[in-house]
């Protein structure tokens, strides 16, 4: 507007204090329109630049407010971490406290463990040579029978325990309580193997089966079974020269059945006089107390 206002003051100067030609006015005039062109381009460049500068700033302005955005997140994250931290230290402490006020009753706890871990490896290793010991046992004691019949004298290991069972027609008459000249020779081998092994004590146990029994002096299957085993036990000791100190000899009468009683089959294969290898239990027990350093 002021290059308007200038160029009109210009103009009206001209006219009023000067006597202008045709020609030189339109001269004025030419000048006037090239000037007035000049001065919209300009007015048409500000606007644009006014414009330019406007979608700057608001670029500007989203721009800054993004990024004030991510510091704002930012922040926040740092926040987090910082109180987790702090979490976490504090945890740390605790632990720090109760590792300082137990730390002698862990140890002690580790000891025992240790010392347990020991012990029972220990008894691990024991039952371990009870058991390949059983095993030469059983070798031993088949073969010095040989290949008697499985049904009259089976030998065989149950639960760590040596059994050897003789059928009562290898041993004894029906109904009677002496040892035959035949069954002397089966105890003989028996004797042999048990000779051989001076740490070891047996029971010999008399079994009978259910059919009821009286002679003479013999109330019941009860004094049958006892006889029987104490027949057996005489025949080891006194022939064979177990000493008596390592055998014991108990009754069972029918109350151990290993068959069915109501056939004549059950009733020949209860009938049976049982050697039972006993545990050495003094050893055992020595395993059993406590081991050194446990609490």
């Amino acid at each position: 507007m002021k290059m308007n206002h200038i160029l009109l003051a210009c103009i009206s100067a001209t006219i009023m204090f000067s006597c202008v030609s045709p020609k030189k006015l339109r001269e004025a005039e030419a000048k006037y329109t090239q000037l007035n062109g000049a001065y919209l381009e300009a007015q048409s460049k500000l606007r644009d630049c006014e414009g330019a500068s406007k979608d700057s700033t608001n670029d500007f302005a989203r721009r800054r407010a993004a990024y004030e955005s991510q510091i704002k997140a930012l922040n926040d994250q740092v926040d987090f971490l910082k109180q987790n931290n702090n979490q976490v230290l504090g945890q740390l402490k605790d632990l720090s406290v109760i590792s300082n006020s137990q730390a002698e009753s862990i140890k002690k706890s580790l000891d025992n463990i240790g010392a347990k871990d020991m012990y029972i490896k220990d008894l691990q290793g024991s039952i371990a040579r009870k058991d390949s010991l059983n095993m030469q046992l059983v070798m031993n004691l088949k073969g010095a029978i040989g290949d008697l019949n499985d049904q009259d004298i089976n030998i065989k290991v149950d639960k760590g325990v040596v059994y050897i069972d003789i059928s009562d027609k290898l041993l004894f008459k029906s109904g009677k309580y002496e040892v035959t000249d035949a069954a002397k020779t089966v105890l003989g081998k028996v004797a042999t193997v048990l000779k051989n092994q001076p740490d070891i004590e047996f029971m010999v146990e008399g079994h009978t089966d259910s059919v009821a029994y009286k002679n003479g002096l013999l109330q019941d299957n009860w004094d049958l079974s006892v006889k029987r085993a104490t027949a057996v036990i005489r025949i080891l000791q006194n022939q064979y020269g177990i000493p008596p100190a390592r055998m014991t000899a108990a009754g069972r009468a029918e109350f151990q059945p290993v068959a069915d009683n109501t056939t004549e089959e059950g009733r020949a294969a209860n009938r049976r006089t049982r050697i039972v290898i006993l545990p050495q239990l003094d050893q055992f027990f020595k395993l059993l107390e406590k081991p050194a350093g446990s609490q």
